[in-house]
């Protein structure tokens, strides 16, 4: 076993706010879906609303520059994001309007908010004061505190205006943020330092795959910081060596691995390396060292017991790597488990697949450049969907519904899995009793299309993990 003890500008002149774009890009259905539901908004709101904000974005330099001395801040107002700019100048108003947006006059400029707010940074705050900002919607700098008493105490001491100042009383408790990344050490509550594998997802719980060996369910974590992160929510050992830790809100996930000497490295997938080709490892102990596969599939038996289904590599480690990420290229490979040698003289070293756990856990992968967002190979397609599976699983699109077509055409579909698994995609037309298949994408990857020229009816589309867990995206083209 490889774990140790813990003791180890725009022209505004020219510029209409209110103006259409000759061509106005249309925008992406996840991002349009993601506004309505947390947002309570229409899709037609959703979409005037990013269309509005767009315009003001580029409007908002030059409306600044324009007003000079009397520009107060701009914001937006409305479910569709009307444009607000301010001035403490009523002369402003017809200039303001003309431009498509909305003026609003106060008593204070941005630039006299910017002096309130520069001064409170400079005095040491209490600790009941979470945190403070200008706000040009209330013309002040308002002051975020479970304390309100102590927070004003604090303002009047700070020799700022007092009257440009709101307090707000609040129950957040800003805290940092740190991040899960393969190879990382982490401590156990019973004393051990093991390495982080990759980050994963159950459901929306995040966490990190590990080395079974490296603790048994209920066990606490602290990460490299010595700073609480989780709890062994999954552990198999002997027979696998797989863990899964799940992580606290204090951690975040950019999907990478620390390769120590090799920089940081994006995760993009988990394809399976085959024997002969390389792969290389990070572990808290030795850091960053490479070989080549050797061996699938290997049973091992180690002292503690025998686990079977490891892959062999030529790769050093010694402990305290337990744990720790084997990638190929930005391929997951999977977590250290144990071996012979050391990084002096060489040796040999076995690793978990990373497959195995994904799929009994229900866990998704984290993968660099978008969290646990799934491929995004068929954002082309006028409509998308997208969600999670676990091996042997399906899901129906869209939404779990079916659509009507009312003229006859073609059906396409793209659907985009994750690397290393199986996914298949089946269009099925109710033919009044039952549904039936009339398309199919079933090759043995993880990507398929479909093109289907149908008649009018009622249709949906069969998304089936074949096997192999993960997100997945579905474009639709409709008649």
């Amino acid at each position: 076993m490889l774990r140790t003890p813990a003791l180890i500008a725009i022209a505004i002149g020219a510029l209409v706010v209110s103006a259409t774009p000759a061509v106005a890009a249309k925008p992406p259905s996840g991002v349009v879906d993601a506004l309505q539901r947390d947002l309570g908004i229409t899709k037609e709101q959703a979409v005037n609303r990013l269309a509005n904000e767009s315009r003001g974005n580029a409007a908002a330099p030059g409306l600044r520059k324009k007003l000079g001395d009397r520009y107060a801040g701009v914001w937006y107002e409305g479910a569709e994001s009307t444009l607000i700019v301010a001035s403490v100048s009523p002369a402003d108003t017809a200039e303001i309007t003309r431009m498509g947006a909305r003026a609003r006059i106060v008593p204070r400029s941005f630039a006299q908010l910017t002096t309130v707010k520069e001064g409170l940074d400079q005095a040491a705050p209490p600790a009941s004061v979470h945190s403070w900002a200008i706000s040009p919607q209330d013309n002040s700098v308002v002051v975020e505190t479970s304390d309100p008493q102590a927070a004003r105490s604090w303002i009047a001491g700070s020799g700022v205006e007092a009257a440009a100042v709101k307090v707000e009383e609040s129950a957040e408790r800003p805290r940092l943020f740190y991040e899960i990344r393969g190879g990382d050490a982490y401590y156990t509550s019973d004393g051990y330092r093991c390495s982080i594998g990759f980050a994963a997802r159950r459901g929306t719980q995040l966490g990190f795959t590990t080395a079974g060996h490296c603790g048994t369910t209920g066990i606490t974590t602290t990460g490299y910081n010595r700073v609480s992160q989780g709890t062994f929510q999954i552990s198999s050992f002997p027979g696998n060596d797989y863990a899964w830790v799940a992580t606290n809100s204090q951690w975040t996930a950019p999907g990478v691995v620390n390769g120590y000497s090799a920089g940081i490295l994006p995760v993009r997938g988990a394809a399976v390396t085959q024997p002969q080709g390389s792969v290389c490892r990070s572990g808290s102990t030795t850091q960053w060292h490479c070989g080549t596969v050797t061996a699938l599939n290997s049973t091992v038996n180690y002292p503690e017991g025998t686990v079977s289904g490891l892959t062999r590599t030529t790769v050093c480690a010694e402990g305290g790597d337990s744990g720790g990420s084997f990638i190929s290229g930005d391929q997951a490979q999977g977590m250290t488990s144990g071996g012979s040698g050391d990084c002096t003289r060489g040796g040999t070293t076995y690793f978990q697949p990373i497959g195995e756990i994904l799929s009994v856990g229900s866990l998704t992968l984290v993968t660099a450049g978008g969290g646990t967002d799934p491929p995004t190979g068929c954002q082309s397609y006028e409509e998308t969907y997208s969600g999670s599976l676990s091996s042997n699983q399906s899901a129906y699109q869209p939404n779990n519904s079916y659509y009507q077509a009312t003229v006859s055409g073609n059906h396409a579909a793209c659907l985009d899995g994750p690397s290393g698994v199986d996914f298949d995609v089946y269009l099925q037309k109710w033919n009044g009793s039952s549904w039936v298949v009339v398309a199919r994408g079933d090759s043995p990857n993880p990507d398929e299309t479909i093109s289907y020229n149908g008649t009018s009816g009622s249709y949906r589309y069969r998304v089936h993990a074949y096997s192999g867990s993960g997100s997945y995206t579905l474009g639709v083209n409709r008649p």
